[in-house]
């Protein structure tokens, strides 16, 4: 598929790619630059139960708590 940027740097997903993965008017779109491509993923509300769990135990909440008691201490 193939698509062309507006002079204002907007491009049109293809029809058949937004029923897809579910892009609506309003969707927020997470790029990210891969050095040599650009990735484009719709933060719909399968992509948010995707990520449910997936940062059990790797101490992230530890860190987060740890984190604000370092804030608060600052202040």
């Amino acid at each position: 598929m193939e698509t062309y940027a507006t002079t204002k740097g907007q491009i049109v997903i293809p029809a058949s790619l937004r029923r897809k993965y579910g892009i609506k008017m309003g969707t927020k779109v997470i790029v990210t630059d891969n050095g040599d491509s650009i990735c484009l993923v719709p933060v719909t509300e399968q992509y948010l139960l995707n990520l449910q769990g997936s940062l059990k135990g790797k101490g992230a909440l530890k860190t987060l708590i740890e984190e604000r008691r370092n804030d608060r201490e600052k202040e």
